[in-house]
């Protein structure tokens, strides 16, 4: 194996961080453009990442199959291992801790589209393309403008206040992605070790929005409060605002209390280490500050 690989949707979270991971580890990486021949550009590749994820939740139904088919020709064309970022969605409200036995039984519509994007990954597997499927819970990256915890949860804390979508109460599974990222790098270096469908839970942190603001009061030494943010806002706006539609369907997860199983992935990687929970938050909270600060100034 040559470690090179190829990156699609290397500009967002997911794949930008895997990027970086690679490239630290030692592998030689080439960012996908959109629009290219897919299955030319992962010719020589070893490992395909799909970063790939209409924004938004865009047109879930129609475009997640059409990457899914472009990335799995480019599997072939290649012969390279894929590795695919998986989320909690096709478990619905199924007891946990989830992992690979719990049964998929979706109870959103965007759960059953990555359902049957993962059967088609499982019975591809059955043919002999090597897949990788590691599942995190919600994203967390410092900085980033475009996942929940920035742009809500934490989106009032210059004002004293931490949003909540659900139960503050209840447990909810994070991923911090950079932690992800260089999880699955070490995985993708296991090789043939692994069988040639591996769906792997990344347990990452799991905690209450309770937790998180006592976290915060803590490191910034003053009380935070917790308000419940108005969810008939998404119903109101759903019809002229794409994002709020899809978010919708989604909030039983921010009431149902769940977490992935930390065991498998021990199994795997015995040696990994992740970032404290301490120090994600204190990243975190610098990232919405820095974001806070450039906004008043305008830059």
């Amino acid at each position: 194996m040559t470690n090179t690989a190829l990156v699609l949707g290397a500009s967002g979270g997911f794949g930008g961080q895997m990027a970086l991971a690679l490239q630290s580890a030692g592998w030689q990486v080439t960012r996908y453009q959109r629009g290219t021949d897919m299955a030319a550009a992962a010719k020589g590749a070893d490992l395909i990442v799909n970063g790939l994820n209409p924004p938004n939740y865009h047109n879930w139904a129609g475009l997640i199959p059409e990457i899914t088919a472009q990335v799995l020709a480019a599997g072939r064309a290649s012969g390279a291992t894929i590795l695919v970022p998986g989320n909690v969605y096709p478990y619905g409200t199924e007891p946990g801790p989830w992992n690979a036995d719990t049964p998929h039984r979706p109870t959103s519509r965007k759960g059953a589209i990555r359902a049957t994007m993962e059967a088609q990954y499982r019975a591809a597997a059955a043919q002999g393309q090597r897949t990788i499927l590691l599942r995190g819970g919600d994203f967390l990256l410092p900085g980033s403008d475009q996942n929940v915890m920035n742009k809500i949860i934490l989106g009032k804390l210059a004002k004293g206040r931490i949003t909540s979508l659900g139960d503050p109460d209840a447990l909810h599974a994070y991923a911090y992605l950079p932690d992800m990222a260089r999880a699955a790098v070490a995985l993708a270096d296991l090789g043939d070790a692994l069988p040639a469908f591996a769906d792997i839970p990344f347990a990452g942190h799991a905690f209450t929005i309770t937790d998180l603001a006592t976290r915060v009061s803590r490191q910034l030494g003053k009380p935070i409060k917790i308000t419940r943010f108005p969810n008939w806002l998404f119903t109101v706006t759903s019809p002229v605002w794409e994002l709020a539609r899809e978010l919708r369907e989604m909030l039983y997860l921010s009431s149902l209390p769940h977490q992935l199983d930390p065991a498998p992935l021990r199994q795997w990687l015995p040696a990994f280490q992740e970032t404290s929970l301490e120090e994600v938050i204190t990243r975190l909270i610098a990232g919405v500050q820095g974001s806070s600060i450039s906004t008043q100034t305008g830059k």
